[in-house]
């Protein structure tokens, strides 16, 4: 296991420490020889493994355990240290939990029994469907709609950028449906995979291969057992959802910038340059120093955020968005630093750093991008 003396904080409970053990250990046998070649087929084997050893059931907890509930240290210490090992199975794990969030924290108990039993076994992957052509960050401005039809409800609209598009076997659609102008007027939908009406409208390559797609809904119809929560509550599922995930982006980010910067201290080490070890030039300890500081400061605003909400807080809005924010601009450092240390080796396709290089960069766009991060700090501040 990497340096794990940050576990020592006061942020963690002896359980955290035992879960992150037990994780590296199996992420060290499990993710060791992860096939990219077949993104999709790498996707599903990951979930059915984090499933059937246990792991998802952090990411949608037993609706029959009315004890358990969504712990977000243990959800960022799962991001971080499946990050660290690989990458693809950091974003299987996250939209699993993003997917089925909405379920845990706003379902009945009849779409928590029929939907949480099966992803928290890897026997369903589920998605997250917010973001539209026209709406990101912006979740206000959904244009999609969802209609009442009988004993039904009728939803038309796209969506984009849809993570586990095209394999998920469920959807989380937010939709507009009226109530009120604005944020006010959405609902939020457990749309099947296999509902007529919905399509996969287009696969989407990105630097960092992951599932991804644009949705489109033609006269959808779905059953009125299918809304999650009330008319209307659709942005606070969203936000509320956002609270918790939010942060263990940066957790993600966290564990990129560790691998990054243990890849950076062993190139140091190994690699010679006049007669010496590059970790002996007093710039490469510059950087390094650089680098442990980044780590450090992440860490510390990521934990903090997830030990906030785990101590019962309504909402971390501004301290999810720092740690989120931070993390991921203090990783894009990292890594690039590591790149810069390895050479030409760190442009090489198929390099660790290579991979973490391009890995890095979309955490600093989705679930907010960091510019708008700024924008819900700087309005926090005038609360």
């Amino acid at each position: 296991m990497a340096d794990a003396s940050f576990l020592t904080w006061p942020f963690f409970e002896a359980r955290h420490r035992e879960l992150a053990a037990r994780l590296d250990a199996w992420a060290a046998t499990n993710l060791a020889d992860v096939d990219h070649a077949d993104v999709d087929a790498a996707c599903r084997q990951i979930v059915s493994a984090l499933g059937r050893d246990g792991w998802l059931e952090h990411a949608a907890p037993d609706p029959e355990d009315a004890a358990a509930r969504l712990d977000v240290r243990t959800l960022s210490l799962i991001r971080e240290t499946l990050a660290r090992h690989e990458g693809l199975a950091d974003f299987a794990f996250a939209m699993q939990g993003l997917g089925s969030g909405p379920i845990s924290l706003f379902g009945n108990d009849v779409q928590r029994r029929d939907w949480l039993t099966r992803t928290r076994v890897g026997a369903a992957i589920s998605a997250f469907a917010l973001t539209e052509p026209a709406s990101g960050s912006d979740v206000a401005n959904i244009a999609t709609s969802a209609r009442r039809d009988g004993d039904g409800w009728v939803i038309d609209g796209e969506k984009t950028w849809i993570s586990n598009g095209g394999i998920a076997d469920f959807y989380v659609v937010f939709a507009r449906t009226g109530e009120g102008p604005g944020a006010k007027g959405l609902s939020a939908f457990i749309v099947s995979a296999d509902a007529k009406g919905l399509n996969i409208a287009e696969r989407l390559d990105v630097i960092a291969p992951h599932p991804l797609a644009r949705l489109t809904f033609e006269n959808c119809r779905v059953p009125a057992s299918s809304l999650l929560g009330a008319p209307g509550q659709g942005f606070a599922i969203a936000m509320a959802t956002l609270d918790i995930f939010r942060s263990t982006v940066g957790a993600a980010a966290l564990g990129f910038a560790r691998r990054a910067f243990d890849e950076a201290t062993s190139r140091a080490a190994s690699r010679q340059i006049f007669g010496a070890p590059l970790g002996d030039l007093q710039m490469v300890q510059g950087h390094l120093a650089d680098m442990a500081m980044d780590i450090d400061a992440a860490a510390l605003l990521v934990y903090r955020a997830a030990w906030i909400k785990d101590q019962g807080a309504a909402r971390v809005t501004r301290e999810a968005a720092m740690a989120k924010l931070y993390a991921t601009e203090a990783a894009q450092r990292v890594i690039d630093t590591a790149v810069q240390l390895h050479g030409g080796d760190g442009v090489r396709r198929g390099h660790i750093v290579e991979s973490l290089y391009r890995e890095i960069r979309a955490l600093r766009i989705y679930e907010g991008a960091s510019d708008v991060q700024k924008v819900v700090i700087a309005r926090s501040l005038h609360r």
